[in-house]
C-alpha cells in the first residue's frame, strides 16, 4: 500500500475548516493548514488549546463538526495505514499484561492484515525498531515494569515497526529524562532525513526553536504556522500565549526562554 505514494502525491497532511466541539463548545475552529513533506513540525499552545484535539482529529479518532482533513490526498480511514501514532503516556494502561516486544509488534497489525500471523518481515522490523531506541534489552519486560523513558521509547519502537511516510506524536517528550529526550530528537532528526513527515504535540518552546522545522502556533484557532524562525516572534508567541507568557527583556529578536512555571500540558 505505501508504494502508491509517490513524488507526484498530495501533501501527508492537509487540513480545511477544521472545527470540533465537545458538548456544544469550541475545542477547535476554522483550522486551515497543509503540511508538506520531509517536515519536522511542533504543535505549541497554552493549556487547553486544541493540541491533542487536533491530533485526535487527524487520526478520526473525533470527528469534526465541519471541514475535513486529508492524509496524502485521502479521506477517512483511507489514510490511517499511512500514519504512525505515538499517544500520551499517560493514556495507556500500562498494567495491561503484555511485554515491550508485544507493544512493537502491533505496530505490524495494520500490514499483517486480519488473521495472519506476523511473518520473519515483521518481527525483524519490530527488533530493528528496538535496537533503534536501544530497548532490545527490555524486549520481554512487562511494560509497566519500566521507567517513564522506557515507556516512551517503546512506543516509539511501535511506530517505528509500523514504517510510515507520516508521524503523529502527542507530547513524546513528557516526562523523560534529558538522555531519553536527546535520544528522542535524534530519532526525529533521522526520520525526517528519510523523508518521513513528523507532527510533534510539544509544551516547551526553549526547545521548540532548535528541534522543528515549523511550528502551528495553537490557541482554539490556528495563531500562526510556518517555517519556526519566521513564526516563533515574541508578538506570535504572546498572541498564541496571552498573559501566560512571560517574554525575558533581553531576548531581543527571537525568543529563547520562557519562565519555567508556563502551562506545560496540553
Amino acid at each position: 500500500m505505501l508504494e502508491e505514494l509517490n513524488e507526484a502525491s498530495a501533501p501527508p497532511l492537509e487540513v480545511h475548516d477544521l472545527t470540533v466541539t465537545y458538548h456544544k463548545r469550541p475545542a477547535l475552529y476554522g483550522i486551515d493548514l497543509v503540511v508538506p513533506r520531509g517536515q519536522l513540525v511542533g504543535v505549541v499552545g497554552p493549556n487547553g488549546a486544541g493540541k491533542s484535539t487536533f491530533i485526535k482529529a487527524i487520526m478520526g479518532v473525533v470527528k469534526p463538526a465541519s471541514g475535513w482533513v486529508k492524509l496524502f490526498g485521502k479521506t477517512g480511514k483511507a489514510g490511517l495505514p499511512f500514519v504512525g501514532y505515538v499517544p500520551q503516556r499517560e493514556s495507556v494502561d500500562w498494567d495491561f499484561p503484555v511485554s515491550v516486544y508485544d507493544v512493537v509488534l502491533m505496530g505490524r497489525y495494520g500490514r499483517i492484515g486480519i488473521g495472519r500471523r506476523p511473518g520473519k518481515a515483521d518481527h525483524e522490523a519490530v527488533m530493528e525498531a528496538l535496537e533503534r531506541v536501544k530497548m532490545t534489552p527490555f524486549m520481554h519486560r512487562q511494560i509497566g515494569g519500566l521507567s517513564g523513558g522506557q515507556q516512551q521509547r517503546v512506543f516509539l519502537a511501535r511506530a517505528l515497526a509500523q514504517d510510515t511516510p507520516l508521524y503523529l506524536m502527542d507530547e513524546p517528550f513528557a516526562g523523560v529524562d534529558a538522555a531519553t529526550e536527546a535520544a528522542i530528537i535524534e530519532l526525529l532528526q533521522s526520520l525526517k532525513e528519510q523523508g518521513k513527515t513528523i507532527l510533534v504535540v510539544h509544551h516547551d518552546l526553549a526547545t521548540a526553536k532548535q528541534y522543528f522545522d515549523r511550528l502551528i502556533l495553537l490557541n482554539l484557532r490556528l495563531v500562526a504556522y510556518g517555517e519556526t524562525a519566521k513564526v516563533f516572534t515574541p508578538a506570535l508567541l504572546q498572541k498564541t500565549y496571552g498573559g501566560r507568557l512571560t517574554i525575558l527583556s533581553e531576548v531581543a529578536q527571537v525568543v529563547g526562554q520562557v519562565e519555567e512555571g508556563m502551562d506545560k500540558h496540553d
